[in-house]
């Protein structure tokens, strides 16, 4: 009964004391938040604030002094990215109520959308591994994938039992402010991104991955498999589509977003976190599938030099957006940005009816 009576209370701390940044950067691994130090337009290192229950590799929130920028490391894949955004989001030591959440990280492109070193802003990310799977060699001769939904019976149907996570939507009328001001970035690119991308104009639909890198408006996959080629990557276009019911564009593959928002979602349920201020930020560092030619294996093991731009692009769109929140506060930014569209998980548990899953139909 005390838990209960409490409860109010508890939320009441967590929501009015510690540290208030406009934006917070939410990072994955090393490389990712590397970027955004020692950079000119401010310095995330002049505060360090170790939260417990952060990883043990990243136990420490970045800030500026005031505090108006952090950065958070998650480690990689869900379960980090789940444990570290929920120990944040309760330690009680930031008040998160108005925050902007810029999810900044690497990830696989679809050469069929985009290119190595583009950077992409998501509406929708899927949790593509949430389903049942056969081993390659036993799949059924009338599937064409060993990925089909839980509770479903072939690949093609959306799931007939949903666990909340598998389709998170985030604002798209911030998303579009996001894209605007990324796209006044000067990307970098390489010479040898240039000639990895060369073999992909072989193929028409594969055209989109032989251009110049660019910022490009799709969707974002998850799963915590590391995965490579033409099978996988049509399945889980197909996932995508499915489970957005064909409003959502598979571009991006990566390992955290569905668990970084679950635990977000989860915090606004109880006003600690506003889930319209939730930014999906994936630049592409590598193809998901090979170039005509090419093996799967030779894609996914052989050298990557779209890693490199993919980091530094990161920060050339993401400090964009990060200023103009930070400089906009007060005409613009300060009372949010309001949804247009739907946002949150298949059950509307933040309100308002999904314009996907089977209510949606």
């Amino acid at each position: 009964m005390l838990l209960i009576t409490g409860l109010p209370l508890l939320l009441l701390c967590l929501s009015c004391h510690g540290l208030a940044p406009k934006v917070l950067i939410i990072t994955m691994f090393e490389p990712e938040a590397n970027v955004w130090f020692n950079i000119e337009e401010f310095n995330v290192l002049a505060q360090n604030i170790t939260v417990p229950g952060l990883s043990p590799l990243y136990r420490d929130v970045h800030c500026t002094d005031p505090a108006d920028v952090c950065l958070v490391t998650t480690g990689q894949a869900e379960i980090n990215a789940a444990s570290t955004i929920s120990a944040l989001i309760y330690s009680g030591r930031f008040n998160l109520t108005s925050t902007y959440f810029l999810v900044a990280g690497v990830a696989g492109v679809n050469p069929k959308v985009a290119t190595i070193a583009a950077v992409t802003f998501a509406r929708y990310a899927v949790q593509v591994g949430l389903q049942y799977e056969f081993d390659a060699r036993e799949i059924p001769t009338q599937f064409p994938t060993g990925y089909f939904p839980q509770g479903s019976t072939a690949p093609g149907q959306l799931p007939g039992s949903w666990d909340g996570t598998e389709v998170f939507e985030v604002n798209d009328a911030l998303r579009q402010l996001a894209f605007r001001y990324a796209s006044t970035a000067m990307l970098n690119d390489t010479a040898d991104a240039r000639r990895a991308r060369a073999p992909y104009s072989n193929l028409t639909e594969f055209a989109p991955g032989a251009t110049s890198p660019c910022v490009v408006l799709c969707d974002t996959a998850t799963s915590d498999t590391f995965w490579s080629g033409n099978l996988l990557g049509e399945a889980f276009e197909n996932t995508t589509r499915v489970f957005t019911n064909g409003a959502g564009e598979y571009c991006t593959t990566q390992q955290e977003d569905n668990a970084t928002l679950n635990a977000l979602m989860r915090g606004a349920l109880f006003g600690i976190v506003d889930f319209s201020r939730v930014i999906l930020m994936r630049s592409a560092s590598d193809f998901d599938r090979p170039f005509s030619g090419q093996s799967g294996l030779a894609n996914l093991l052989g050298p990557t030099p779209g890693f490199e731009p993919s980091l530094v692009n990161l920060y050339r769109a993401g400090v964009k957006v990060v200023e103009a929140i930070v400089d906009e506060w007060d005409s613009k930014f300060a009372e949010g940005v309001k949804p247009t569209n739907y946002i949150g998980d298949v059950f509307g548990s933040l309100g308002g009816e999904p314009d996907f899953g089977p209510t949606a139909l």
